[in-house]
């Protein structure tokens, strides 16, 4: 069921980046652009999943558990560190020059398997070694993706109200 849901939750999302053109590098270079040829529409799509994401996430917060699991997992890191600086500065350089990040680049896949766009190839095959030569730099046992517990700590039912 879990599988299922992600399965469906992905393709969601996917056929959402596809929708608003977001798999479209020029177009994401071009919400980067301020000096130039700014195009806004980027604005837009994350207004618009703020607008729904922001309520929702409370309500689901005041839930004694998810859907489909024990418990809820989130983040006990709360200060700024060097790793996290620099991971969004990485971030934010190969989006600025690529026009990709990794969620519109695997939805780019599916285009790009019928003659699109093959630099997502190069992207997104770039992103994997990237993160396959982070596990093997870091092998920090606390980031695993065999589906076992991660780092993340649940929040007792009294502090997510």
């Amino acid at each position: 069921m879990k599988m299922l849901a992600a399965l469906i939750s992905g393709t969601l999302f996917g056929v959402g980046l596809t929708v608003s053109g977001m798999i479209n590098p020029a177009k994401v270079i071009g919400f980067l652009d301020v000096a130039g040829n700014w195009d806004p529409t980027l604005a837009f799509v994350m207004g618009g999943a703020l607008l729904v994401t922001g309520p929702i996430v409370p309500l689901i917060l005041r839930q004694p558990r998810p859907v489909l699991a024990t418990e809820f997992h989130m983040p006990t890191k709360t200060t700024l560190d060097a790793p996290l600086l620099g991971g969004a500065v990485l971030f934010g350089v190969g989006w600025g020059l690529s026009g990709f990040c990794p969620g519109p680049a695997v939805a780019a896949l599916v285009p790009a398997l019928l003659g699109g766009l093959p630099a997502v190839f190069v992207f997104t095959a770039s992103m994997v070694a990237g993160m396959f030569l982070y596990g093997l730099l870091t092998r920090n046992p606390s980031r695993n993706v065999s589906g076992k517990r991660s780092a993340g700590s649940s929040i007792p039912s009294e502090a997510r109200s």
